[in-house]
């Protein structure tokens, strides 16, 4: 059954004052892996209580991956739904690390999210993963389709086709991000129109909207600018064709006043409502020639073996250094290389602010130099954790006042616990000090 949302907004701690102000918001989206279920911010329990749905928007499962969905992250994705009280929760087509025992080599993650190849082993991987997400699930999943600066060589369907296959083999809702088309347009030469025409539309459960920006011929998928007329435009086609069970706005930093954030909102309803009229126009009557449950056969060891060895290949070229995999675009996977380079400094730099502080302007130039030779085999806290050690074995920076800084607030978080204020704890510590400085 398809849950009516009405108009929303995506939920984040530096606008929530605002966005429980903002008239008209029927529910708000927040960043699953944001949220601690047993203490949601105030805000949220405050919206909950006015009677808004809380939708929770996951983004590290990597459902899209060779490997089988972590128990632990499906369990805390649960959590969250039974404690925001929700009637579905989304995740994205993604993969977001690689390696492991499936290639034999150790695991490396993306820090975002990356497209799977839309072939047939990818499609037979992701319908597995999903069946066991919806088996671990209390409520409905919807998959969101995702922005992509690179594109796999030798696909075999195109956008729409593999959504349609997944969301007919799987049941699975979507989620579709209009602005992440129009990146795909952009980037990959991808029409949206023709993506939304082979969209099973009746397996919406909610659309997306967000701003970016285009730089060299390359559109990013910011979320921190204003959403671009023709991003309206394709939302404009996609409520011509369904109307949408819900439609909401993304903004993830560079956040602007309320005022401007609510013309936004004002400029997708008027899209929506454009299409509205021309769907009812057009008196066009959907059709549904899907069978409910068709035959499938499962996905096989050999074909997660032959997934797990591709994206490993790409994401060590991306994060490793490792030579380009034939087939792909060298500038292209440049482009994308250098972006989450730049994302793991910004989101390291939110994690642990205070290595900024310390660094000065350093710290932007000493992380990329790190991230360029050393991937992220953890989070991002285990990364500012291992980037600092980086920073001390190879005797940097060279003032000593920064290098001490440095070594103190690596002390202060290398243990496993808080530490103590015993006085023989306090000395071993201070013993410990010393010898990290001589």
């Amino acid at each position: 059954m398809t849950v009516r949302l009405g108009n929303g907004i995506g939920w984040r701690p530096e606008i929530a004052d605002a966005v429980e102000r903002m008239p008209g918001i029927d529910w708000v989206e927040v960043v699953a892996e944001n949220v601690c279920p047993g203490h949601l911010p105030e805000s949220l329990v405050r919206l909950r209580g006015r009677g808004v749905t809380v939708v929770p928007h996951g983004v590290s499962l990597g459902i899209g991956g060779a490997e089988r969905p972590d128990e632990g992250r499906l369990a805390a994705l649960a959590e969250r739904a039974v404690a925001l009280r929700s009637p579905l929760v989304t995740e994205h087509i993604a993969f977001v690390r690689a390696g492991g025992a499936l290639t034999a080599s150790p695991r490396i993650e993306a820090g975002h999210l990356l497209p799977v190849p839309r072939t047939r082993d990818a499609l037979d991987v992701l319908c597995e993963n999903v069946r066991m997400a919806q088996d671990a699930l209390p409520v409905p999943l919807a998959l969101e389709n995702i922005a992509a600066l690179i594109a796999w060589p030798g696909e075999e369907m195109s956008e729409g086709q593999f959504l349609y296959e997944l969301a007919d083999r799987t049941g699975v809702r979507l989620l579709i991000d209009v602005a992440n088309l129009h990146t795909n347009h952009v980037n990959r030469g991808e029409d949206p129109a023709k993506a939304l025409a082979e969209l099973p539309l009746e397996a919406i459960a909610y659309v997306h909207v967000a701003g970016g920006f285009e730089r060299d011929g390359v559109w990013h998928d910011s979320h921190a600018h204003p959403v671009p007329e023709p991003v309206l435009e394709i939302l404009t086609d996609l409520a011509s064709r369904v109307s949408p069970p819900g439609v909401l706005l993304e903004r993830d930093e560079n956040f602007p006043e309320a005022e401007e954030m609510e013309r936004e909102l004002a400029a997708i309803r008027r899209a929506v409502e454009r299409g509205a009229a021309r769907r009812d126009a057009e008196q066009a009557a959907p059709g549904d020639a899907r069978s409910e449950e068709p035959g499938e056969v499962p996905a096989t060891e050999a074909a997660r073996q032959r997934l797990a060895l591709a994206q490993t290949a790409v994401l060590s070229a991306l994060v490793a250094g490792t030579p380009v995999p034939e087939g792909f675009d060298r500038v292209r996977m440049g482009v994308q290389a250098r972006a989450l380079a730049a994302k793991r400094a910004d989101v390291v730099a939110k994690v642990a602010p205070e290595l900024p502080v310390i660094l000065g302007n350093g710290y932007r130039r000493a992380f990329l130099s790190y991230a360029q030779a050393q991937p992220m085999t953890g989070g991002y806290r285990q990364d500012a954790m291992d980037f600092v050690e980086e920073l001390l074995l190879a005797g940097r920076p060279e003032d000593t006042r920064t290098r001490r800084e440095l070594r103190e607030w690596w002390l202060e978080r290398s243990g496993p616990r808080p530490r103590s204020g015993r006085p023989a704890v306090r000395l071993v510590r201070a013993t410990r000090r010393v010898l990290l400085r001589r």
